[in-house]
């Protein structure tokens, strides 16, 4: 390893940090930012000290860091931001901002500091209707070019697009589909619809699917994180029923080629062949969960109607708990991931017509974790 190189990439870290929180954001005491935080609330606000990294956005999905530290972030709207010493905006071609449709993922190619390929999952446009696709550009020089559509024709809807994507750790990229407001596609192995997909880094499909196509796994009604632990498993969380009947969320521990059972069954029941999850809010409580991040043992998730940042302890070889943290804290959280700095990052979406938006809304807001526990 080149010690002087890891230096000096340490100290760009650190210092895209500093400049991020100290000269382009805003950073406020979470009591002077976060209206709705309520006595209960507040202390725990204040003992784990976040710090608001950006702000009035518009409904931010996902975040990607750069090598320098600098943030990439999709809005649902249909632009891409950059966000470090100065912040750029990059308006997606072709993006249809409807309902939970829009600009959702984004991922760095494992391999992206040499060949600086980006990929974006987006909704889109189709004749009469609207249907989601991945696409991949060069990022360079501070330039998207190089638009290569490499996965397209995954059903879209008002409702139920899925929307992450991640590189697994043999280089695949997985997407999350979700079954577009027509819950039996999610049992039909052909349909892109309720699925997770695993593809090459050029669209291609990895000669060891399971079925042949780009399906890894089906009986998905609306799945939303990705992420792998410690021992290479896959886990993803997934939205339950909603209406009058919420509830059901899901954590899942994925396997290739089996079958999660929507809509045949749901929460705590079984079938032959299917697989229950791991860990379900049962039908009277809803999270809502929208993202993944395994760290320390435990799969942290944000909760959009649960309004909390959720924590499933996995390790330790006895049944999971389920600790909450910043609950109604910052309203609405989507997205948690992992920065180059050790800390978590956040997304909110008060602003997507379904919470109740603070003065400043949507924010990125910056978290250690060590201080959750």
């Amino acid at each position: 390893m080149n010690t002087t190189s890891s230096d000096s990439r340490a100290r760009s870290i650190v210092y895209i940090t500093l400049l991020l929180l100290l000269s382009t954001c805003t950073v406020r005491a979470p009591e002077e930012t976060a209206e709705r935080v309520n006595s209960s609330s507040a202390s725990e606000a204040t003992t784990t000290n976040p710090m608001i990294v950006a702000e009035n956005l518009r409904i931010p999905w996902d975040i990607a860091f750069l090598p320098s530290g600098e943030l990439l972030v999709t809005e649902r709207s249909g632009t891409l931001l950059r966000i470090g010493d100065d912040q750029k905006k990059y308006e997606i071609e072709g993006v249809h901002h409807r309902g939970e449709g829009g600009l959702l993922g984004i991922a760095l190619h494992p391999d992206f500091e040499r060949n600086k390929l980006l990929y974006l999952y987006l909704t889109t446009k189709d004749g009469g209707g609207v249907s989601n696709r991945i696409e991949r550009y060069r990022y360079h020089d501070d330039e998207l070019t190089e638009r290569l559509e490499i996965l397209s024709g995954i059903p879209g809807s008002l409702y139920h697009d899925g929307g992450r994507i991640a590189f697994g750790p043999e280089g695949f990229l997985y997407i999350t589909t979700g079954d577009a407001g027509e819950a039996q596609n999610a049992q039909e192995k052909n349909s892109f619809a309720g699925k997770i997909l695993r593809i090459e880094d050029d669209g291609t499909i990895p000669a060891d699917n399971p079925f042949g196509n780009v399906v890894y796994s089906y009986g998905h009604r609306n799945p939303q994180g990705l992420t792998w632990d410690d021992q290479g498993r896959l886990w993803s969380t997934e939205h339950g029923r909603s209406g009058l009947q919420s509830g059901y969320d899901e954590l899942n521990l994925i396997e290739k080629g089996k079958n999660y059972g929507w809509p045949v069954i749901e929460g705590p029941e079984t079938r032959e062949e299917m697989v229950a999850p791991v860990l379900q809010s049962g039908p009277d409580t809803t999270w809502a969960p929208a993202s993944a991040l395994f760290y320390d043992g435990s799969i942290f998730f944000g909760g959009l109607k649960g309004e909390a940042l959720y924590e499933a302890t996995i390790d330790g070889g006895g049944e999971l708990e389920l600790f909450t943290h910043l609950l109604h804290a910052y309203g609405r959280i989507r997205t948690v991931t992992m920065g180059p700095d050790g800390f978590f990052y956040l997304t909110t979406s008060n602003t997507d017509g379904r919470g109740d938006p603070a003065a400043n809304d949507d924010r990125i807001i910056r978290i250690d974790p060590k201080s959750l526990r």
